[in-house]
This record gives structure tokens, C-alpha cells and sequence, in this order.
């Protein structure tokens, strides 16, 4: 290569780093979306998870959607998604929390277990914990779900302690209406919530109480108080599962013929993509931004 030639190279190369604001050292970060079934607005809440990574410019996101309901055994045998291909995925899916929920096909499911345990990352977003009852390497890279109280202990913050409540004890899970309510750290030495304030205010989301699981190996990272519960309820908690690591949020409502302010919060949406990055690659870089909203304020920015 000439020198010319070499120049122009380097050049180009300090330009695309001050337009993206990626460093030298960064490459954007693949994250595959899978969904196609929920209870919720899984198309809203694609676009909108979609919207939100990409305008970090840290990563690429390309989404792979299943087999509609009622669909035959022949479209699920064509869908093989190729996790491996990816950084960390992303599970916007809920085929049900009860004993008819819909199950990915055995292969893929073994292909995702494989895949995180090999140093895959995992997001887990809102109502996709919900779903695979069955599926116990589910069950323990999520720790807690949408599961009866009988299904496993749950967890709670008391007293700046996690708390477990006991199989069979506590509330099944739950969550009133739609209210703005203070999210609040618990975790503040993890890399998703360093440099985060002590608690912001949130818009217009349904605050999920009652979670059970396995409940172990989590750090939880946020909670809020419930109305519903009077109880402080985890809503986003981090784990490792083998190599790989998984990250769940229990935001991110998405109801059809309604409008979803909360996603349109800044502290939501700084804690996806900081929640992917980790996932991803176990750091985080994406700083937190300048309009982060703060205890008695709201802060939104606006989907496309």
C-alpha cells in the first residue's frame, strides 16, 4: 500500500471514530432479536429495542422472527437461528408461562444453552421471562420469572438486603396498572450502573411483583417500590451462566392500541444498551447521558 494510499486510510479511519464516537479499539457489537410470539406488543417493542441499540452506534442488530402461533412443524423445523454468529441475543418472546406455553424447537433451545454456557451474552427483555416453564436451563439463566409462588422462592429488598421469601410464601406473580414510580440502584459498584443516580423517576409502566425461580446466583441491580406488593421488587438483575452472562430487565411493557411512554425513558434506555454491552462483553462503555433523569423528573427521548 502506497503511503498516499495509507494516509487516506488513517484519515478516513479518525473520521468514521469522530462521527460514531466509537474508539479505535471498539467494533460495533451484533445482537440478534428473536421474537414473533407474546402476550404483549412484541412488534412495538422490537422496533423499539431496535431503535434504541442502534442509536448508540455501538451495535448492529438484526432480528430473527419464529413461526407464528397455530404455525405447522414444518415452518419450526426452517427456523434455526444461528446464535453463535452473535455477540448476545436478545429474547423478546413469550409463548406463555402455564404447561401449554409454546417451546422453541428441542435444537434450539439446546443451540442458546450451548451458546451462553460457551460465553454467549443474554438479554432477557420484560415479559420473555415469562415464558419456558419447562425449561429448566431457562429457569436458571433467568432465576426469576413469571412462575407461581409454589414454583421456587422469590426475592425482595428489605432493609438494603436482598431478602428471599421462601417457596410457597410471598404473592404470586402480579402487577397493577400502568404509573410513574421511582427506580432506584441497589447494585452500585456494577458496570450497568456505575455513575447511575441513586434513584430517577420512570413513566408510565406496569411494576411487575411476585417473581419466583431458582432465585440463585442473581446480583440484582435496580428495584421499586410496589403499591401493589408494599414491597421493594427487583426489576433488573444480572448473572453468569457458565461462561456466558445474562442480563434481564423487567421493563419494557409494550401493550397493543396503547402508547408506551416507558420507552421512551432515558434511564430505561440507558440501561438496555449498558445491559447489552455487559452482556456482550462483560464491560460497558456506553457512558451515561447528560439528560438521565433524576428523582422528581422525568427525562424522554422519543422513538422514531
Amino acid at each position: 500500500m502506497s503511503f498516499p494510499l495509507r494516509l487516506t486510510v488513517f484519515l478516513l479511519t479518525v473520521l468514521l471514530v469522530c462521527v460514531t464516537g466509537l474508539s479505535l479499539e471498539q467494533k460495533r457489537l451484533s445482537i440478534l432479536v428473536v421474537d414473533g410470539i407474546n402476550n404483549h406488543d412484541w412488534e412495538a417493542g422490537t422496533r423499539a429495542v431496535k431503535s434504541i441499540l442502534t442509536a448508540t452506534g455501538r451495535f448492529t442488530v438484526t432480528v430473527s422472527t419464529t413461526p407464528p402461533r397455530g404455525a405447522p412443524k414444518e415452518a419450526w423445523d426452517s427456523w434455526r437461528p444461528e446464535f453463535s454468529k452473535y455477540d448476545a441475543v436478545l429474547v423478546n418472546f413469550n409463548g406463555g408461562h402455564q404447561d401449554n406455553g409454546i417451546r422453541w424447537p428441542a435444537e434450539v433451545e439446546q443451540s442458546l444453552e450451548a451458546y451462553v454456557k460457551n460465553g454467549g451474552g443474554l438479554i432477557v427483555l420484560h415479559a420473555a421471562n415469562n415464558a419456558f416453564l419447562h425449561w429448566a436451563a431457562w429457569n436458571e439463566m433467568i432465576g426469576l420469572g413469571w412462575r407461581d409462588k409454589s414454583f421456587g422462592p422469590g426475592l425482595i429488598i428489605e432493609n438494603g438486603k436482598v431478602v428471599t421469601i421462601p417457596r410457597g410464601s410471598g404473592l404470586n406473580p402480579g402487577h397493577g396498572p400502568r404509573h410513574d414510580f421511582q427506580m432506584c440502584i441497589f447494585e452500585r459498584k456494577h458496570p450497568m450502573t456505575r455513575g447511575l443516580p441513586e434513584c430517577w423517576l420512570h413513566p408510565s409502566e406496569q411494576l411487575t411483583h411476585g417473581q419466583h425461580g431458582p432465585a440463585e446466583g442473581l446480583t440484582i441491580l435496580t428495584y421499586a417500590y410496589s403499591k401493589d406488593s408494599k414491597q421493594n421488587e427487583p426489576l433488573d438483575w444480572v448473572r453468569q451462566y457458565g461462561r456466558g452472562r445474562v442480563y434481564t430487565t423487567m421493563l419494557g411493557h409494550t401493550w397493543k392500541d396503547e402508547t408506551n411512554p416507558n420507552l421512551e425513558c432515558v434511564g430505561f434506555q440507558t440501561l438496555l444498551s449498558r445491559g447489552a454491552e455487559w452482556a456482550a462483553t462483560g464491560r460497558v462503555t456506553i457512558p451515561v447521558p447528560k439528560d438521565f433523569p433524576g428523582p422528581q423528573k422525568q427525562a424522554r427521548r422519543p422513538l422514531p
